[in-house]
């Protein structure tokens, strides 16, 4: 009966351990899916991703054949790609992500000959407008307070005509600046 002692503590502690690492694998298996749960249910917030140049139909329609670089520099903005080996093309290209939406991306490219511009390619361009009512997707507006005051709630506000009545100080002038300066570091190094 000794002998069978230790037998049945190894066996006692073997199974203990056994038990005791599948419930332990259980465990962190049902935490996972939990954590998994909680997870898809809490997005992080990820900031709008807005590169490039935002170009709009309006702009593109100014662009005229003949125009130098410089005003077509000055129409559209600095491209965002030039190349040194399509020295005679630049590339303005608009991309927006945001989260939720379907990603915004434009291109429109501008062909120089002898530095003046001979044609331009461009995607489908919103207008202004568009764009912006575009970037205000999201928001729930509210309703806008009518901004209009009546003459009395003026002339509450309306200021003192002299400083006497308001009792402050008159404004004291300032003394004239000086024509010379003193040098900033003696004159004998």
């Amino acid at each position: 009966m000794l002998n069978s002692m230790p037998f049945l503590c190894r066996h006692l502690a073997r199974l203990s351990l056994a038990i005791l690492v599948t419930s332990g694998m259980v465990a962190c298996s049902s935490l996972n899916i939990g954590s998994n749960r909680v997870a898809t249910m809490v997005t992080p917030y990820k900031v709008d991703i807005v590169q490039g140049n935002f170009v709009s139909k309006e702009q593109a329609e100014l662009l005229k054949a003949g125009m130098s670089r410089l005003q077509v520099r000055d129409l559209l903005g600095t491209p965002l790609l030039t190349s040194l080996f399509h020295a005679d093309r630049w590339d303005y290209v608009f991309t927006f992500k945001r989260q939720g939406g379907e990603p915004q991306s434009r291109k429109l490219t501008v062909y120089f000959k002898s530095d003046v511009l001979a044609r331009f390619e461009a995607d489908n361009l919103p207008t202004e407008a568009e764009f912006v009512a575009s970037l205000d997707s999201g928001r729930r507006s509210g309703k806008v307070p009518v901004l209009e005051a009546s003459e009395e709630s003026l002339n509450k506000f309306t200021p003192a005509t002299s400083q006497a009545a308001t009792g402050a100080e008159p404004l004291k002038t300032l003394p004239a600046s000086p024509d010379k300066y003193p040098p900033l570091e003696p004159s004998g190094r």
